[in-house]
């Protein structure tokens, strides 16, 4: 089941607070045209969000306290400037990293999809980081740590994929179609990250 806003802190999805992506519509369809998305991969995707239904939160918690905790260059943005756990911050943001997986899986690639998508990437930079949940963490996390973690999560989340006794060629749709649509949203968080604020560099 997707959730709806106001059920997770901070998820705003659909929400008058988001504002409109400076993506296209048409822009949108061009790159998934270039990747060669089609209705298969559409139908898999949808499949792979009722695999991982209830099992996002070991998902997540594989990728953000198994692994990203496990990475102090990658634990700092989950942590104070000085190098205190934010023990809340990271519940907080943990439930919205799960409904992400469910709405990357699930949600039309629409307007409010493509809105969303830009909005994620700006709280993942200066100066919408930390915003949300109001605390004290890193101004921003590189673009070369996000990009670099997507295979990370691409070859981790297959085993979750699996799980439900799918045939192994179900699953590897599925598996194809998450990884187009990684490859499509790291598209779509290059722009924001290209034209970062004033002063200083996002990557």
């Amino acid at each position: 089941m997707i959730r709806e806003t106001g059920q997770i802190d901070g998820y705003d999805y659909g929400s008058a607070k988001i504002a409109r992506s400076p993506v296209t519509l048409n822009e949108l369809q061009e790159l998934k045209v270039t990747l060669r998305w089609s209705e298969e991969d559409e139908r898999f995707l949808r499949l792979a969000g009722e695999v991982l239904q209830d099992q996002t939160e070991p998902l997540v918690d594989l990728w953000r306290k198994q692994i990203i905790a496990s990475i102090p260059h990658l634990a700092r943005h989950s942590r104070a400037p000085e190098g205190q756990a934010l023990p809340d911050y990271v519940t907080r943001s943990s439930r919205r990293f799960q409904q992400w997986v469910l709405d990357t899986c699930l949600q039309p690639y629409d307007q409010d999809w493509l809105n969303y998508q830009h909005e994620i990437a700006l709280r993942h930079m200066a100066p919408k980081k930390n915003q949300v949940d109001h605390v004290r963490s890193t101004l921003y996390v590189p673009f070369r740590d996000i990009l670099a973690f997507v295979p990370v999560m691409n070859e981790t989340i297959k085993p979750f994929l699996a799980a439900k006794g799918h045939s192994a060629q179900d699953v590897n749709a599925m598996h194809r179609a998450w990884i187009k649509s990684m490859q499509l949203q790291m598209a779509l968080w290059a722009k924001p990250y290209s034209e970062p604020p004033a002063g200083y560099s996002h990557w």
